[in-house]
């Protein structure tokens, strides 16, 4: 049947996804579906969703949480939706397009939004069973059912698409590698140095890289189900499922069908109003367009543009599609990556400031022109930066550009923030928003917080990478204008960790529960709360208890529902499934008898054995239900739990000190050892590590530390925030020449008030600096006692040591508590058939097959060897 149009204009949409409800938007801004009918055609079987966030599918986001179709806007605007039912045809002259249901709809105005598909290398079997692409919801359906039998998976591509792939196989237990035929990983995006820094850390995450190898055959076993691969270098690999995510090519095969120009390697011509260039008639809008400057353009930025256009257009308003921002910021694996403006220097004459550590996995490169100019950029492992560097793109950036890469501590004068930006620096790309603009949000629509500024500009609303600079610049607009800024926790509580801390210790609550009831906001009460303040007021609660009357053990009761992956097993998760056993072993001094029973334990179950850094044996590959068994050995023979995989006192580490050393002037390890005791089990916001070195040589590292102590002749030198992690920093020095007693108050005082008044997962490092008045508020608190809360803060902390329980005791002698040590619930007896190993060294590794990468230069190896 073909529709009945009488006098009303029509305007047919081929594809519903990001670009083609931008467009609808778009059309409702101009009041066009006031004026015409307008119809959408849409292949898949649910309304347009953030494909760009479709891997966070993985982490618990639904299909309604990733929808972008709000279904009161298509019933208010009278548009035709027709979900699942794509268009199969159109005839030009009679100006109708028939869909797969057999509907014929004419038309005034076609646009085409019909988007992209993955491109799958034409090797034998690559439709085989176990072989899938990445692209849309229902693809990410089909590939979590089928992981569920899958041990070994492998990506077919090494781009931003490939590594989200790559990203949601591991997060589904599956073992992962990654196929890619360039030389590095994201060859578009970054250059060498990037890709290397890049490689590094994906490699880190337990992942297997095969760069500079395509695939030439899928292998299959006799069920025709996948099996393997075989690579251009002669390997093979072993895996049962296959993704392929090597990039999309533009769909545009209903294009060409009718007639419409497409260029030679894809895309329906358009000019830069969007209309193809052999019909006035038709329109064609994102990753299926070719633009008119011969490019096909595979970002939502861009795609959000050209429906701006299309649609103006459409009203008779002038506007042009001329080319678009390439810049990018994506999380990849939990790795920050952005590129911007002129990332790979090819502008004549311009220059290279680059930053690069390989330890930590950073890289930054920014690309300035001869007359300073900033060109451009790429930034791995630290992208804080991103939204103030892009924007200051194409401009002379105020400070020196070393101030621009260079981490906090390195010496770099203060970096740039984005209240620094002048007002018609683009904020958000996607969207074309400015800086300008986002200020008069909060001023002039009196918008006040940053969903409100989200709705009133659509900032932030694209692939997100702006949000972070949108909520800086909120802020700092609604501070100017005296108006309070809601610092809250998370969407339950408006009240932040400090305040939180505070209302727990004076009312004594002692659940989660009872405090989200009370205390939180109104849309949150009755709720099961969130995972942000879930695992932050279990800390709160935990480090309290034995002030509030609260339990400390962290698997009692409603504890146990709250705290985070590791602390539901007091065990560290490892790669493959099993868990590493970390006893505590104060100081770093332990005895003969006491070093055989940790021998006895690791031959007896099979563990890999390896001395750390923080002067501890760790003991990897514990089966989920051998945990309590290794325990009940380790507690019989007095060791108890070092808490490895809590936010709590990891180690103290030390050196020999004055007993032994002949430079040592003070006993290093009795006073390491009296503080590990001491303060071991405190929860606190992030991790705690501290050291105490003998002398002024500094062998236990102790300035780099969360606390560290440094022997003088005279007694203890005392330094705070320190970090040898991702963003190092050296310590600073609060107090000097402290007798025993001086330097346990005054680290009694300095932990409880730190673990007061930090926020959720900030180290000692980032709150020092954070707070205000630094290092002297700290100091006036602390030593001085300015706020007079020191003897609270030394009562808290002695109730703490006063009533600490060994959290693997107090497991193994429950048996109500024993009964979650199991694989699976179901058949507690049967244990975690993924969970294997391999031998090496004359131990065990996990069983993840090494397999060939093809041969590199010799200097290329000697030079990796050297960065590892």
């Amino acid at each position: 049947m073909t529709a009945t149009l009488g006098a009303t204009p029509t305007i047919v949409l081929v594809g519903h996804g990001m670009v083609g409800q931008r467009f609808l938007e778009a059309l409702a801004e101009r009041g066009l579906t006031a004026t015409h009918r307008v119809v959408v055609l849409c292949e898949e079987p649910r309304p347009a969703y953030d494909r760009v966030q479709l891997t966070s599918y993985f982490s618990g986001r639904t299909p309604e949480d990733l929808s972008l179709t709000d279904l009161r806007f298509i019933e208010d605007h009278g548009i035709e939706l027709y979900v699942g039912d794509p268009a199969e045809s159109v005839d030009r002259e009679a100006r109708t397009v028939t869909a797969r249901s057999g509907k014929v709809f004419s038309y005034d105005t076609l646009v085409l939004a019909t988007g992209s598909y993955p491109f799958v290398p034409p090797v034998p079997n690559k439709d085989a069973e176990g072989c899938f692409v990445y692209r849309t919801i229902e693809d990410l359906l089909a590939i979590e059912e089928y992981a569920k039998k899958a041990r070994v998976g492998a990506v077919v591509g090494g781009g931003l698409l490939g590594l989200e792939a790559a990203g949601a196989l591991k997060g589904l237990g599956v073992e992962t590698h990654i196929v890619e035929f360039a030389p590095r990983l994201m060859p578009v995006q970054v250059d060498e140095g990037g890709g290397a820094a890049l490689l590094r850390t994906v490699e880190n995450m337990g992942l297997t890289v095969h760069t500079g190898v395509g695939t030439q055959k899928i292998v299959v076993g006799e069920d025709g189900a996948v099996t393997g691969m075989k690579l251009s270098d002669g390997s093979e690999l072993a895996a049962g499922m296959v993704v392929f995510s090597a990039g999309v090519r533009p769909r545009d095969q209903l294009a060409r069908e009718c007639g419409l120009e497409v260029g030679e390697r894809g895309g329906v011509a358009v000019d830069e109003q969007c209309r193809t260039v052999t019909d006035p008639r038709v329109f064609a809008i994102g990753e299926c367009a070719l633009a008119s400057d011969g490019r096909v353009y595979g970002l939502v930025a861009p795609g959000y543009e050209q429906a701006a256009t299309a649609a103006a257009t459409i009203a008779e308003d002038e506007a042009a599609f001329t080319g678009a921002d390439l810049s990018t910021k994506l999380k990849l694996l939990g790795v920050d990556v952005a590129s911007f403006g002129d990332a790979h220097g090819t502008t004549e004459d311009c220059l290279d400031v680059v930053y690069s550590d390989s330890r930590a996995g950073l890289y930054k490169k920014l690309v300035i022109g001869k007359d300073g100019t900033l060109l451009g950029g790429i930034l791995v492992g630290d992208a804080d930066a991103y939204g103030t560097l892009r924007a200051l793109t194409g401009s002379v950036p105020p400070v020196s550009p070393e101030s621009l890469v260079l981490p906090a501590g390195a010496g770099a004068p203060a970096q740039l923030g984005p209240s620094a930006l002048p007002d018609d620096a683009i904020i958000c790309s996607c969207h074309n928003v400015s800086k300008g603009t986002i200020r008069g949000a909060v001023t002039d629509h009196r918008c006040t917080t940053v969903p409100e500024v989200k709705k009133c500009t659509k900032a932030g609303t694209g692939c997100g990478s702006c949000v972070k600079v949108l909520g800086q610049l909120v802020t700092a607009e609604l501070e100017a204008s005296g108006i309070e800024v809601d610092k809250g926790l998370c969407a339950c509580f408006s009240q932040t960790r400090e305040e939180l801390y505070e209302i727990v210790l004076a009312l004594r609550i002692t659940t989660y529960q009872d405090l989200l009831d009370r205390f939180g906001r109104e849309t949150a009460r009755g709720t099961d709360g969130c995972d942000i303040c879930k695992p932050a007021v279990a800390s709160i609660i935990a480090s309290l208890a034995p002030t509030i009357g609260a339990s400390g053990y962290v698997l009692d009761g409603e504890q146990a529902a709250l705290q985070e992956t590791n602390d539901h097993f007091l065990a560290n998760l490892q790669k493959n499934g099993s868990y590493s056993v970390v006893p505590r072993i104060p100081g770093g001094e332990i005895t003969p008898e006491k070093l055989i029973v940790i021998g006895e334990i690791a031959r007896d179950f099979g563990l890999y054995t390896k001395i750390t850094g923080g002067q501890r044996i760790d003991m990897f590959g514990a089966r989920v239900e051998q945990l309590p068994l290794i325990w009940a050995r380790l507690v019989d023979a007095g060791f108890e739990s070092g808490h490895a995989y809590g936010k709590a006192l990891r180690t103290v580490k030390s050196c020999v000190g004055s007993t032994w050393c002949r430079y040592g002037v003070q006993d290093s390890v009795r006073m390491a050892i009296d503080l590990e005791l001491r303060y071991r089990g405190l929860r606190s916001p992030h991790k705690l590590k501290s050291a105490v070195s003998g002398c002024q040589r500094e062998c236990a590292e102790a300035a780099s530390k969360d606390f560290g102590i440094i022997a003088t002749a005279n007694g203890w030198n005392l330094y705070v925030g320190g970090n040898g992690g991702a963003t190092p920093r050296h310590a600073d020095l609060l107090a000097q020449d402290l007798s025993d007693a001086e330097l346990v108050r005054l680290i009694d005082r300095f932990l409880m008030f730190y673990i007061r008044t930090a926020d959720r997962l900030e180290r000692t490092s980032t709150w020092l600096e954070r707070i205000p008045g630094g290092l002297d508020h700290v100091r006036d608190v602390v030593v001085h006692d300015s706020l007079g809360i020191c003897d609270e803060l030394e009562r808290l902390m002695r109730a703490h040591v006063a009533n600490y329980r060994d959290e693997w005791a107090e497991t193994i002698n429950d048996p109500e508590k024993l009964a979650r040590f199991v694989s699976f619930v179901n058949a507690p007896d049967t244990p975690d058939p993924v969970v294997g190993f391999v031998p090496e060294r004359d131990q065990i590794k996990p069983d993840l097959p090494l397999l060939s990468i093809g041969l590199r230069p010799a200097e290329d190896v000697l030079e990796g060897s050297a960065q590892r």
